[in-house]
C-alpha cells in the first residue's frame, strides 16, 4: 500500500486513522525494533516484511474489526549522517467512519515503547 517513494499513502479520513512521521538516529535498528513492536501486537497478522517496508493487519478484541498498519523506512539521501534517517507509521480503520482513537494509541504505543529500547 506504499503510495510513493515519498511515503505512504496520505490519510483521507483523520477520524479512523493516523499517520505519523519521525525523524530517528538509528534508523535501521529503531526500523527493526518497530517491525518486532508491531508484530508483538495483539491479534496482528503479518501481510508483507521487507527491508524497508513492513504491513500488517490489526483486529479488534470483539468484533474482529481489521485496520491496515504500515511502518515505512524511507530513503533520505541528504543526511550526511546514515544513521539518521525518517520512520513513518500509518495505522488506519478499513471500516466505519471513526476508530474512537484506537489508531492513534496504536501508533503512539509503537513509538513510546521504542524509546524503552
Amino acid at each position: 500500500m506504499v503510495s510513493s517513494i515519498q511515503g505512504l499513502a496520505p490519510i483521507i479520513n483523520p477520524l479512523n486513522s493516523v499517520l505519523i512521521e519521525k525523524k530517528l538516529i538509528n534508523v535501521d535498528q529503531k526500523f527493526i525494533q518497530l517491525v518486532s513492536l508491531a508484530e508483538g501486537l495483539p491479534r496482528t497478522e503479518v501481510i508483507e516484511s521487507g527491508r524497508n517496508y513492513w504491513r500488517g493487519v490489526c483486529r479488534s478484541l470483539i468484533f474482529r474489526f481489521p485496520d491496515d498498519l504500515e511502518i515505512l523506512k524511507l530513503d533520505v539521501r541528504s543526511y550526511v549522517d546514515r544513521s539518521k534517517g525518517i520512520i513513518q507509521i500509518r495505522s488506519a480503520a478499513r471500516l466505519g467512519q471513526s476508530d474512537l482513537g484506537v489508531n492513534l494509541r496504536r501508533v503512539e504505543y509503537l513509538f513510546n515503547q521504542l524509546e524503552k529500547f
